[in-house]
This record gives structure tokens, sequence and C-alpha cells, in this order.
């Protein structure tokens, strides 16, 4: 056990951990003011949940002995035989106890990036009932198959460095499933829907760009090169995503916004999430300025020629940014960066792109599938959105009677 990467492990771990509360706020902000409450708590209540799933089934689900490829065993229910020695299955210089509280945040985090698609119109009941089924049921069999000793998408040669697969991709796409299911929110078209407090969005992207560098360095499990490597990617990608925003922004609009190139950083970092530990930092510069364009592009005509609710763009950023990056670590990895990867299509291995374009593919179909019977399941025991009374007079008093701001005569 090595005392060096242990406190670094520890301190990216606290740093994905502030990624959630940091996405309350850049979800809260882009909300109305009378459902601010409400968006803050899909994602403080996803840290009470998840917290618990995670220590109880989630991590034995997900890390446990490999059962077909599929599912890990329950052998470490409730943390049985997680302690303060390494596993040296995921890394031999740190606690198994270390290694499952940091992958703990990212089960925590994954789950309210959904929240952005459904706000304003979910009945809270039904957002817990979701959540904590679709960790169960989506989540953690697919942290299986990337991640777990023995997943069918490791063995296959699929590579997701911090969680293109396991959380852009499989929280974007069911965010969009989510949407559809939900339908448009009340008045969407004729009435304004602005954001309330663009500040606080930005302030909650800047605690996220923040997080990132725990979320994408942290995950080389070591104060070593490659966790240099992966904090320098990062970075770099999230800047090119901010540029490219801007100036998309800039030409399609005619004028570039705080707002966008925030939403900018966000498309790049989520990008570069499963190749930060495989590509190099020019690679990341090509990475992160498609998928901030990319990204534009879904949001501000996607959206509109399909006619989807997506209300704060969960899908736009995370399922397509996401997917891009996937697909992208296919062109750029390189295994002089990281010898543990594959060489990708720009290194003269077009294989390692059809393995990640079908893992892709894979987590796409069973995360919209899978999302879908789960909420099709939930309503048949529950109604999944709330009334027009309750949607017209707002979240934040209608289901959690409480009010963000005092109204002054």
């Amino acid at each position: 056990m090595d005392t060096g990467d242990t406190s670094f492990v520890l301190i990216a771990a606290a740093m994905v951990f502030l990624m959630t509360p940091g996405l309350a706020l850049f979800y809260g902000g882009m909300v109305r003011k009378k459902n601010v409450l409400s968006t803050f708590m899909h994602s403080w209540i996803m840290i009470g949940i998840m917290s618990l799933q995670w220590i109880l089934v989630g991590f034995s689900l997900a890390f446990g002995t490999d059962h077909y490829g599929l599912i890990g065993g329950l052998d470490w229910l409730g943390l049985n035989g997680v302690g303060m020695e390494p596993n040296p299955d995921y890394s031999a210089t740190i606690p198994a106890i270390v290694f499952m509280g940091f992958q703990m945040m990212f089960a925590i985090l994954t789950p309210a990036l959904i929240s952005g698609s459904i706000a304003e119109r979910m009945r809270f009941p039904a957002f817990v009932a979701f959540m904590l089924l679709w960790a169960t049921f989506v989540y953690d069999p697919l942290a299986h198959w990337v991640w777990g000793v023995g997943g069918f998408l490791r063995n296959l040669g699929a590579l997701d460095f911090a969680g293109g697969n396991v959380v852009h991709i499989s929280s974007g796409y069911s965010a969009l499933i989510a949407a559809i299911v939900l339908g448009k929110r009340k008045g969407l078209g004729k009435e304004s829907m602005a954001p309330h407090h663009v500040p606080m969005t930005v302030l909650g992207a800047g605690l996220l760009w923040f997080g990132w560098f725990g979320f994408n360095a942290g995950s080389a499990l070591g104060a070593n090169g490659l966790a240099g490597i992966a904090l320098v990617n990062t970075n770099t990608a999230a800047a090119a995503g901010a540029v490219a925003w801007a100036v998309a922004e800039r030409i399609h609009r005619g004028k570039s916004t705080i707002l966008g190139t925030a939403s900018g950083a966000i498309a790049g970092l989520v990008a570069i999430t499963p190749g930060a530990g495989f590509v190099t930092p020019l690679s990341s510069i090509v990475i992160g300025l498609v998928g901030g364009a990319i990204c534009y592009l879904a949001i501000s005509v996607m959206k509109a020629k399909f006619g989807y609710d997506d209300a704060l763009d969960a899908f736009g950023c995370h399922g397509i940014g996401g997917t891009w990056g996937a697909l992208a670590t296919g062109v750029f990895a390189t295994t002089s960066i990281n010898s543990a990867g594959a060489d990708g299509l720009f290194y003269g291995n077009a294989s390692l792109l059809g393995i990640q374009a079908m893992s892709v593919l894979i987590t796409i179909v069973f995360t919209m599938l899978a999302t879908f019977i789960i909420l099709k399941a939930i309503s048949l025991v529950t109604k999944l959105r709330v009334s027009e009374e309750q949607e017209s007079s707002g979240l934040d008093l209608s289901l959690h009677g409480e009010t963000a701001y005092t109204e002054f005569v």
C-alpha cells in the first residue's frame, strides 16, 4: 500500500463528491425561480440515497465476483470483506475501502445528471423510485461490464478511462427517454422559461470543472504521471469546448454568452472523460473543440427539430458529448500515453474504433430500453408527473412546501 496514492485518491474522491452540489447549482440556476429548490433536491437526495445503495448492494453488483461477464456477485453486500487492505484486482496501492469510496462518488453523480432532462415536472416520489431502480438495474451492471474484472465490454477491449459509457452515455440517453416519456413542460414555447439565475449556473459549472480534475485524474488511482496527463487533458478539452461553443454561438446567433461558454466547458469535459488517460494533450484539443461544437448543435438545432423537452440539456451535453468522446478515444488513444490501453485509428489500429463503436451502441440500447421499462413500471404504481396546478404554482411550493426567494412588496 502506498500512502501517497491513498492520499491522492481520497482527495480526488472529495473533489468528485463536490461535483454533485456543483451540479445542483448548475441545474438550479437554469430553471425558473419557482423550481430551483426542487431542482436542488434532485441532486441532494441522490447524495443520500446513492451513498446508502452503493454500500448496501451497488458496489458489490458493480465490482464483485463476476458472473458471466454481466454482473458482480453479492459477496460484498454491506461492504462485507471490503477492508483496509488493497484489492489487487483494482489497485495494489490503495485500500479497497478507498477504491470503494472513490467509485461511490461516481454512483452518486451519474443518476443526478439525468434529473436535468425532467426538471420542473416530475413528482418527487416517482423520481426517487426511478433513480433507485435505475442505479441498481442500469448503472451497477454497466459499471461491471466496463470496469469490473470479467465484465464483457472490458474483456472486449473497450476503453473508458473515467466514465464515458458508464456515466455520460448512460445518463444522457436515459435522460432523453425520461424527457420523452414525461412529455413537455406546460407552456413550453409560449411562456418564458429563461434561466432565473445565470451566475448560479456559472458558479456550478466552475465547481464541476474543478471536481472533474478529481473525476479524471483520480481515475489513475495513483499520484503518478498518468494522473498528470489526465489532469492536463481534462483542462485542455474543457478550454477547447468553451471556446468552440462561444465561436459557434457567435456564428449562429451573433453573440457569445457566458451561459453558452460555461456549457461548452462542460461539453469538453464530458467528451474527454473516456479518453483522459489514453490520449495526448494535442488530441484533447481536437476532442474538446468537436465536443463543444456538436453539443451546441445538438442543443440549438436538434432539440428544436425533433421537439423533445430535455429541459436542462442532459442529453445534449452528456449523451452527445459522451458518444463523441468514446468514439474519439477509438481514434486518438495511444499506448505511448498508457501501455494498459491500446492504439487507436490515428495510430494504425482501426479495430479499436470498431470496439468503441460497439460498446457505445450496446450502452445506448441497454440504457434506453431499461429506462423505458423502469419508467413504465413505476407509472403502473404511481403518477410520474405533477398535476397542471402543481406545475403552474411551482414544484418548490407544491412538492416541498418552501420557496427559494422572499417576495418584497
